[in-house]
């Protein structure tokens, strides 16, 4: 006996066999026996199906004709049936009546599908993947394949056996599955989880909390990237050697009490056996009040009256400080740059600075900063002790005193002689005599400069009578 399969119209299947014809009926051996099967069209009732035993057999007039279900025989004798339900595991055939050694092949609904993958193993984004669906099925099944939460109503995504990505995506991971139809039911596959493993994509850094970062605050960077596997991640500051142990080797980059210290860029490195990205810079910039200020006075070395000065003063703050000049508690100016200007210094600047910077975080004052201005020596002051009459024979000094810095040396000078009388503030003449009448002069001197004042003694009636007269 030979089977063979037909297309049948009206959306039928045909399934023929082939056996020698005995008896009454003459047959060749081609002739042959099937079942048709028709379905009910869409907009008629959904379960009805008719089954026709069909042969192009030479049959007596009004053939009776035997049905099997599973294999067992059902009853009526009639050409056409209408079983219903039909159930997936049901099988049916039939045969003329007298030839039951020669039924018809089986028909039935599909058995539930199967599905593979093609090529078995890890599926990398970019390479070419089959699916295949396959069920046992008489008449043959139409295969359809669909993705798991994707609406069935839509187009489907294959109505072929294999559903082929020919340069699979990450986009493409998830759950499929398909049906397998006849004219006598449908059935569905189980799900089939494609994992497409591809490395990372686009990393990307995060700072939390956002908005300003304080000094001492905690603070979290995050490294984030799609892939598959999941990436490892690696931080590391821009221009510090990546060879040297890396910043962490997590997620996150956690700062629990921040520092000035770390401001800076950030990047991070996502990876996984299938590759890495490195992520963009992301710039931490750490805002702190005020450390310490440094003061300190342009040009250095000694100050001379008159010369032009500058007080500078510095201090690591972000943002940039303030700064306030003060001369023993005394305000003088507030400067964004941090100096304060003396365009011709004079005696009386000279005294102990300091200065304060400030910002929204906090203020800092420096330590102080001594300006000691260096002049010539004013006009010196001369005066006689005691004052009044003094009577011949008694002692008498000489007084002179001037502002200077460096301090003053004195010399004392009496007209017309070419010898000093003698040095420093105090000059004493003991044992007045007339004699001693004159003019005196003192002189203060400093390596700044020097100046001159005169003294007149004039003995009068036996008395030592003193006038003074100063000039420069």
């Amino acid at each position: 006996m030979t089977v063979e399969r037909e297309a049948g119209e009206d959306d039928v299947d045909v399934f023929m066999f082939s056996f020698q014809q005995q008896q009454q009926v003459e047959v060749s051996s081609t002739d042959n026996f099937q079942v048709n099967v028709r379905k009910s069209s869409p907009n008629q009732h959904p379960t009805w199906t008719e089954l026709t035993c069909h042969s192009n057999c030479q049959l007596p007039v009004d053939p009776s004709y035997i049905w099997y279900k599973n294999g067992q025989q059902m009853e009526g004798k009639t050409k056409k049936i209408n079983p219903h339900p039909v159930n997936p595991e049901d099988q049916y055939s039939c045969a003329l009546s007298g030839y039951e050694s020669f039924p018809s092949p089986s028909v039935y609904p599909p058995k539930l599908p199967s599905v593979s993958v093609s090529p078995s193993g890890e599926i990398v984004e970019g390479s070419s993947v089959t699916l295949t669906c396959s069920s046992d099925a008489n008449p043959a099944a139409k295969y359809t394949w669909y993705k798991k939460n994707v609406n069935p109503d839509l187009q489907p995504l294959s109505k072929e056996p294999q559903l082929v990505f020919s340069s699979i995506q990450s986009s493409d991971s998830g759950e499929y599955y398909c049906t397998a139809e006849n004219q006598l039911g449908k059935r569905t596959s189980e799900y089939i989880f494609i994992d497409v493993k591809y490395p990372p994509k686009t990393s990307s850094v995060s700072v939390s909390p956002s908005g300003e970062i304080v000094e001492g605050s905690s603070v979290t960077l995050t490294c984030s990237s799609d892939a598959n596997p999941t990436a490892k991640y690696t931080w590391y500051k821009k221009n510090v050697n990546p060879d040297l142990q890396p910043l962490s080797k997590e997620p996150q980059l956690v700062f629990s009490s921040i520092q000035s210290s770390d401001s800076g860029e950030y990047y991070c490195i996502a990876e996984n056996q299938l590759g890495k990205r490195t992520s963009e810079y992301i710039f931490i910039d750490v805002k702190y009040a005020p450390k310490l200020p440094s003061v300190s006075v342009s040009p250095s070395g000694e100050i001379v009256e008159g010369s032009s000065v500058t007080l500078i003063c510095s201090s690591d703050a972000n943002p940039a400080a303030n700064y306030t000049w003060y001369k023993e508690n005394q305000t003088l100016s507030q400067e964004p740059g941090g100096g304060y200007h003396f365009t011709s210094i004079s005696s009386e600047e000279r005294g102990i600075y300091y200065c304060k910077s400030e910002n929204q975080y906090g203020q800092f004052n420096s330590s102080s900063l001594f300006i000691d201005v260096q002049y010539a020596p004013k006009l010196p002051s001369v005066s006689v002790s005691p004052s009044g009459e003094i009577v011949e024979g008694s002692s008498v000094n000489l007084n002179c005193s001037s502002d200077a810095n460096p301090a003053a040396n004195y010399t004392w000078y009496k007209e017309n002689e070419d010898s000093p009388k003698a040095s420093g503030q105090i000059f004493t003449i003991t044992d007045v005599r007339p004699e001693h009448s004159g003019n005196y002069y003192c002189e203060a001197q400093n390596r700044r400069g020097r100046h001159n004042s005169t003294l007149y003694l004039t003995v009068v009636a036996g008395k030592l009578c003193s006038l003074m007269f100063t000039h420069t």
